[in-house]
């Protein structure tokens, strides 16, 4: 009988060690990537609602894009950091001066706010 415990308790034992080498694995998948946010504002510095951010892969010209939020903030998650990515702002004809993502930028959540010209 306390053979048949022993082999439970090494079979639990090595059940739960490779569950945590899986789980860790998973994370490291995401280490591969990177993200960027920040928020958009009007040439008077209050956050703009509704601004569409849109981000170039440079080597693709892939673009994606996101509506701010009430607050202005914009985020993109899920990019390549070998990837040069160039980001701009645009709401009702006002522009926002392109901003680049290096891939040099070894940040993986970076920060770029952008503000909006006047008309």
């Amino acid at each position: 009988m306390k053979r048949i415990w022993a082999l439970l308790a090494l079979a639990l034992l090595f059940t739960a060690t490779l569950a945590f080498a899986q789980k860790k694995n998973k994370g490291d998948e995401n280490s591969n990537t990177r993200s960027v946010q920040g928020s958009v504002t009007s040439a008077e510095d209050a956050a703009v609602s509704g601004a569409v951010v849109q981000l170039k892969n440079v080597k693709t010209l892939q673009i994606r894009s996101f509506i701010t939020k009430e607050d202005g903030n914009y985020y993109f998650h899920g990019l390549s950091p070998d990837v040069d990515y160039e980001l701009k702002a645009d709401y009702q004809g006002a522009s926002s001066p392109n901003k680049m993502l290096s891939s040099f930028d070894s940040r993986k959540e970076a920060i770029i706010n952008l503000k909006l010209n006047k008309k």
